[in-house]
Order: structure tokens, then sequence, then C-alpha cells
């Protein structure tokens, strides 16, 4: 019998107040930022449950696809500007020397213990990371959604590096994936001026995937997870990790290498089978995994 993803709304529950939610639905694992009157700045709890989701998503067999999206106006702020007003760094927290501290080097080790586990989580995962941006992607907050595989944005976003505004530089991995994505020249234009892009425009030069009215972007971004996540789970796994390697490299040979290798593998597996069969049939085809 084919398992179907049933895909609702996030609801209040136990968790109401929590800086982000984590839901499991079927294949798809979902992670709401949950902070809309901070317009989803970052807090201490909300990273350090950010990058358990990640975890625990990626560990997960039956969870194919992460989708990250946030509730309220705004995707998010980034870091938050109360706390570093008041000397708590980018994400506030009780313990000022574990957010930030006095030093150059504790402030470095903030970044690396907590906000960069996220980045260096989602490099190694090789299940797939939708982003739904809604409202205001800034700073940090951009960086996050830049980090995802695929980005859909609602037709009233924003977005923005933000960081040159505040007299810092992009910590948080603006600088490795922006140049990837529009080039270096649009990259540096991007990060030096600090200035807003228009859903149209990130579409134009590459920053998004899709543009999609507001109202429709939760659907639409579960609609993409639906489908990835009904394909065959190895081979979608496969292909992220041989397109990343790809760039990584320019040795035609090893990429190829890669690719023959994953090939012999999924050619012997049942989801083949499946497909091929299913195409023959012209049915949709059941994939499990096998």
């Amino acid at each position: 019998m084919e398992r179907r993803v049933c895909l609702k709304s996030v609801t209040p529950g136990k968790e109401q107040n929590s800086h982000l939610l984590y839901q499991k639905e079927g294949f798809i694992a979902r992670i709401i930022l949950n902070r809309p009157e901070k317009y989803n700045a970052f807090s201490l709890p909300m990273i350090r449950k950010w990058s358990e989701a990640l975890q625990d998503a990626q560990e997960d067999p039956s969870i194919r696809v992460i989708v990250l999206t946030a509730n309220g106006k705004a995707f998010s702020a980034g870091g938050d500007i109360d706390a570093m007003i008041e000397g708590k760094g980018f994400i506030g927290g009780d313990d000022h020397s574990e957010t930030w501290g006095d030093k150059a080097i504790d402030r470095k080790r903030s970044l690396t213990n907590h906000i960069h586990k996220i980045a260096l989580t989602l490099e190694a995962m090789d299940k797939p990371v939708i982003c739904g941006i809604n409202g205001m992607a800034i700073g940090a907050g951009l960086d996050m959604a830049l980090m995802c595989d695929i980005r859909v944005a609602a037709d009233d976003a924003q977005l923005s590096a933000g960081y040159v505004n505040a007299g810092i530089v992009p910590g948080d991995g603006g600088a490795f994936y922006l140049p990837r994505l529009v080039g270096v020249a649009k990259a540096l234009e991007i990060l030096w001026t600090g200035d807003f892009i228009s859903a149209s425009v990130a579409e134009k030069i590459g920053m998004v995937n899709k543009v999609v009215p507001a109202l429709e972007l939760e659907q639409a971004t579960l609609e993409m997870a639906k489908k990835i996540a009904d394909s065959p789970p190895v081979c979608v796994q496969m292909i992220k990790r041989a397109v990343y390697s790809a760039q990584r490299t320019n040795d035609l040979r090893t990429a190829l290498d890669l690719i023959s290798s994953q090939m012999a593998i999924v050619s012997e597996m049942s989801d083949h089978k499946e497909g091929i069969n299913a195409l023959k049939e012209k049915r949709k085809p059941i994939f499990t995994g096998q």
C-alpha cells in the first residue's frame, strides 16, 4: 500500500512558546522559526534546537526531505539587535560568556559553537532541504536560507545581506554561499551595499528558485517537498552529493568515477525496478528506499 505524506499546518501545543518548532509528517520534517514578535531574530534556544532538529532529521531513516519555514511576518531578521545593544552578542542568552564574551577569541568561539554548527550539519546532510521565505530575510537570516538546497519565496519577500549596515561582516556563511549562487561581482554588490532585493529580482539572479503569492507560500513549499519525498530517496541523496561534489572539483574523471559508482548501486535496488515497471505500466511508482 502506498505510504502517503500527510501535511498539515503547525498547531499550538506544549511547544507553542518555543522559539523553534520541529515536526515530522510522513517523509517530511518541518523546522519552523517561532519568534514572530522579534521577526524571528536568533536566540540561543532557537539555534540550539535548530541544530538538534537537523541532526535528528538526518539520522531518522523515515525522513526524506527537510522543510524550513517561519511563523509571523518575517522569515528572520538574523542577529538579535537588542542582544547586541545589551552586549550579549548575536543570539543573546543568560550566559554572556557563552554567547559573546569579552575577548575576540570568545566571540569567534560563540559563532563556532552555535550558528556554525547549523552550516556544518547542512553541509554533511545528503537529504534535500527546502526553505520557504516569507517577508524579510536579513543578514544571518538570509544566510540560513542560502544554506538550503532550494528556496521558495513569497512575492512580497525582501532579502538583504545587511551586515555592512551594522558594521560587521557576513559571519554565518554568506560570503561562501552567495557567490556560488549569483556570481562574485553580484555577491560583492549585495554584501557591500546591504540593499534590499525584491523576490522577483532574487529569482532573476538565482538567489531563489521560485516566487509564489504570499498566501500560497506554505502550500507551494510543501508541495515541492512532497514531490521530492515521493522520489526514490537513495537516488535523491546521491544526486545531491554528486552535484555538490562536482562544485568542489574541476576533475571530470573524479566526478564520473563517483557517479558511475552511484549508478552501479542504484541499478541493483528495488526502486529502480519499480521505476521502470511503473513507466511501462503508465502508473505512479511507489518508492521504498530499498
